[in-house]
């Protein structure tokens, strides 16, 4: 375990996932994290702190790996969408525990950290929203339904990590390309 603030989200994170966010104790994750309970609080002043810098680590993580992909993919909202389907469930798989707090746990914040954290998912829909209604305006794409294929398509991308399984029949990249490929067809991409 990496020693100082690093060790301590890293042992914190896994914790939360295995133990859920109420299960999870600070002496637990002090002694994951191979800390005395003092160094801890040295570095956060208690779990919501650990929470709280966890899922914005996290949420800036997955932002910034659907940003590169975008970045990469050129101009057209058809390569935009499929890219940032692609940049999700790489993201899911590969980082599962990542994944998982971040997707369950944000409900267990403080108040006054709730409005951070829904900033940072809203970055996220607003990437797919803004694609999507690009995708409208040029003509690439024709559904009537923006914001539903919108979420159908964040909801099922977020799902992965509850299934997927690495030793399975299907790679990650496999996996990608199908859920880019109904993505473009729930947006009604015109070929």
């Amino acid at each position: 375990m990496r020693p100082g603030r690093q060790g301590i989200i890293d042992a914190a994170r896994r914790e939360f996932a295995e133990q859920g966010y109420a299960g999870a104790s600070v002496r637990d994750i002090a002694h994951r994290a191979g800390v005395s309970m003092s160094a801890l609080y040295y570095w956060y002043p208690g779990k919501q702190d650990l929470l709280g810098a966890i899922l914005e680590e996290d949420l800036e993580h997955y932002n910034q790996a659907c940003r590169d992909a975008v970045a990469a993919a050129g101009d057209r909202a058809a390569d935009q969408l499929r890219a940032l389907v692609g940049a999700t469930v790489r993201y899911r798989v590969d980082h599962p525990v990542r994944s998982s707090v971040v997707l369950s746990e944000g409900r267990s914040l403080r108040p006054d950290q709730q409005a951070a954290y829904e900033r940072r998912l809203a970055e996220a829909g607003d990437r797919f929203r803004d694609v999507i209604r690009r995708g409208l305006a040029t003509g690439e794409f024709t559904t009537a339904q923006p914001d539903d294929a919108r979420r159908f398509i964040l909801a099922a991308c977020n799902d992965i990590g509850q299934w997927y399984d690495p030793a399975g029949a299907i790679g990650v990249g496999a996996l990608a390309d199908r859920y880019a490929t109904l993505a473009l067809t729930l947006v009604g991409a015109v070929a």
